[in-house]
């Protein structure tokens, strides 16, 4: 018997990162991880800076990196609309380490047009790229 999926599209404001059936989907929430499976109840989220881990219709595991943005969850189908989408592969670990540096730096040193809600933001995304890469790897 095949396992029960769901239609799930994946996309940025630059291009479509993913199209295909899923059999389970999980994200980071505004409240917290999300777990989809097919015939979920309709939900519409904000989404945190994180992963999207998506197991593919015969069990492959695909990770995406998305920087914010919105879920929504309907009887049939799924979809990611989000602010940057990256596939994990595509990650620039060292990009990512000189972002977090630099956030660090602009919130223990503020300067005259420093501004903590975009410094903490700058690092909430390269955190959770730095976490994906490391997840990655195991």
């Amino acid at each position: 018997m095949a396992a029960m999926t769901v239609h799930l599209d994946v996309v940025s404001a630059e291009q479509k990162i993913f199209s295909g059936l899923v059999e389970t989907i999980q994200v980071t929430g505004s409240e917290g991880e999300l777990g989809i499976h097919p015939g979920h109840a309709p939900l519409l989220t904000t989404l945190r800076p994180g992963m999207v881990r998506l197991v593919k219709q015969f069990g492959e595991e695909e990770f995406i990196y998305v920087a914010g943005g919105v879920l929504e969850v309907q009887p049939s189908s799924v979809v990611v609309l989000a602010d940057v989408a990256v596939r994990a592969e595509e990650l620039d670990e060292a990009a990512a380490e000189e972002a977090k540096r630099r956030a660090e730096e602009h919130i223990a040193n503020p300067g005259t047009d420093f501004n903590y809600a975009e410094a903490a933001a700058e690092l909430a995304q390269a955190i959770a790229q730095l976490r994906l890469i490391k997840n990655l790897r195991k």
